[in-house]
């Protein structure tokens, strides 16, 4: 089989269990937005979670994508299993003692953390007290999650995809089950939501570790930062740490901008979280299971100094992520509000929340592409074992999204801090693209600018047919089955459309061995 033909193979798996988790996590939002809408109680929730949350990409998801896998791809090639597994240990070793340390010392500071975070809670003491104890009870899932996401590095360096894809859903899995049974039986039901994420993360690692034995690791503490993989590794995560932080300061910044209600609307960071949410669909199904099967190709075609087959694995993946990417982003911008409203708008969640989240999520899908094909891009600056331009222009980035935010949530609210942010994530996209392009040379741009404008044509078609299906068909039907209908119908007009302007040329799945 062909190294494109595995990298598609993987990225459908990746996929497969990607919707289903999204498929959970939604049940799990609208179990959370029907329980507490916009409330203080989700505000508070949202917050402490953020924390470890993001946390998470700092030490876990990032730092294993960017600097574990290049490392142990090459030892594993290089130096056989023996060593891969010796050097797995020591990794594993460090990782949960630093893991630890870490989520101690952010339980014993969330005061503080929560205060600076959410500093427009201060007039609210209620508000900041609630959490602040929700903080301090799920700090520890960064440990949890953070070991999950290292073991979930060393299976896709070995190929394995399956279960780390799958163990995402245990998370949306616990909440739904305690959103639906086990709150209520909590004096403040929204504590039940915090222990269900702890329990979450664990199921998480738990999942994952019967694979990892059947491939041959048996774990045995030893701790030494003196190895040369762990230093290398150190090397590589240490700029990627950096860039990540920059990047969870741009998510702390619309935080704290979210907080002040009393500029960008009351319930602001609920509104932005369900958004949020909405779009990680999309981007989840299809970038980050690009992204995630991309990058062990990727790391081992520059082992190999292999640029032509880099540049032709990044040319068909950005290709197909723009042709899935664009129309989901016209799409879900035309019906965001009755999709909102569909999903989210009953029990505590009223039509003000429904307008709120409809009006963030049409305006974070602006830069639907760039998320997931930046992501994409940086994976390639990964495999070359430069972390330090991505680090550069997400600082750029991060500067852009303050001054947006700063200009655009007096005029548009909630909705200013979610145009900022695509406006960033935009120029991150097109300023990686240019810098990659310098590096290894032509990515095909032309061609694939071309097929671009072709895919944003039709898909503007596709949203005005959208509309106008979605607008006539609510005389005759409800809110679910004319959605139904105008989604199905759009999918139909663009496939058809884009099958006679024949941009799906050059996405071809089946690569000749």
């Amino acid at each position: 089989m062909s190294e494109h033909k595995k990298l598609f193979k993987s990225a459908g798996i990746v996929s497969f269990f990607t919707l289903l988790s999204r498929i959970l996590g939604f049940a799990r939002d609208v179990v959370i937005a029907r329980m507490f809408g916009t409330s203080a109680a989700v505000q508070a929730f949202v917050v402490a979670f953020r924390i470890p949350n993001t946390l998470r990409h700092l030490v876990g998801e990032g730092a294993a994508n960017a600097a574990v896998i290049p490392v142990l791809s090459e030892y594993l090639d290089k130096k056989g299993n023996k060593e891969f597994w010796r050097v797995t240990n020591l990794l594993l070793s460090a990782v949960v003692i630093i893991l630890a340390a870490i989520s101690l010392l952010g339980t014993i500071l969330s005061p503080l953390i929560v205060r600076i975070i959410a500093f427009g809670f201060v007039n609210d003491p209620a508000k900041m007290d609630l959490t602040i104890r929700l903080s301090r009870i799920m700090f520890s899932f960064i440990f949890l999650i953070g070991l999950s996401a290292y073991v979930m590095g060393i299976l896709n360096t070995l190929k394995h995809f399956a279960a780390p894809a799958a163990a995402s859903c245990f998370l949306n899995i616990t909440m739904i089950v305690f959103g639906l049974y086990l709150c209520n039986y909590f004096q403040e039901p929204i504590i039940g939501l915090s222990i269900a994420v702890l329990i979450g993360g664990l199921l998480q690692l738990i999942v994952q570790i019967p694979v990892l034995k059947q491939k041959g690791f048996y774990f045995h503490f030893k701790f030494d930062i003196q190895h040369p993989a762990i230093k290398k590794i150190g090397r590589l995560l240490l700029p990627r740490m950096l860039g990540s932080s920059i990047y969870q300061l741009n998510v702390f910044i619309d935080t704290m901008f979210a907080s002040l209600g009393q500029i960008v609307g009351e319930g602001a960071i609920a509104a932005l979280y369900y958004a949020n949410r909405l779009i990680q669909f999309p981007t989840a199904l299809f970038g980050s299971a690009l992204a995630a099967a991309c990058l062990p190709a990727l790391s081992r075609q520059a082992i190999a100094n292999d640029i032509t087959g880099m540049k032709k694995t990044i040319e068909v993946s950005l290709r197909s992520l723009l042709v899935l990417l664009i129309p989901s982003s016209i799409g879900l911008i035309v019906l965001s509000e009755p999709i909102v409203r569909l999903l989210f708008e009953r029990g505590k969640f009223d039509a003000l929340s429904t307008q709120m989240t409809s009006f963030a999520m049409a305006l974070y899908c602006v830069g639907l592409f760039a998320y997931s094909g930046a992501r994409l891009i940086t994976s390639c600056f990964y495999a070359l074992k430069d972390t330090v331009t991505p680090v550069r222009i997400t600082f750029l980035c991060l500067i852009i999204n303050v001054i947006f935010n700063f200009l655009l949530m007096h005029v548009l609210q909630v909705g200013g801090l979610a145009l900022a942010t695509s406006i960033s994530s935009t120029a991150n996209f097109f300023i990686l693209i240019f810098l990659l392009r310098k590096k290894i040379g032509n990515l095909g741009l032309v061609s694939l600018i071309v097929n671009s404008l072709k895919t944003f044509l039709i898909s503007l078609l596709m949203g005005v047919f959208c509309l106008w299906s979605y607008s006539n068909s609510c005389s005759f039907f409800n809110n679910g089955l004319s959605l139904l209908i105008s989604i199905t119908g759009g999918i139909v007009l663009f496939f058809l459309m884009g099958w006679y302007f024949k941009i799906f040329n050059g996405i071809n799945l089946k690569f000749k061995s």
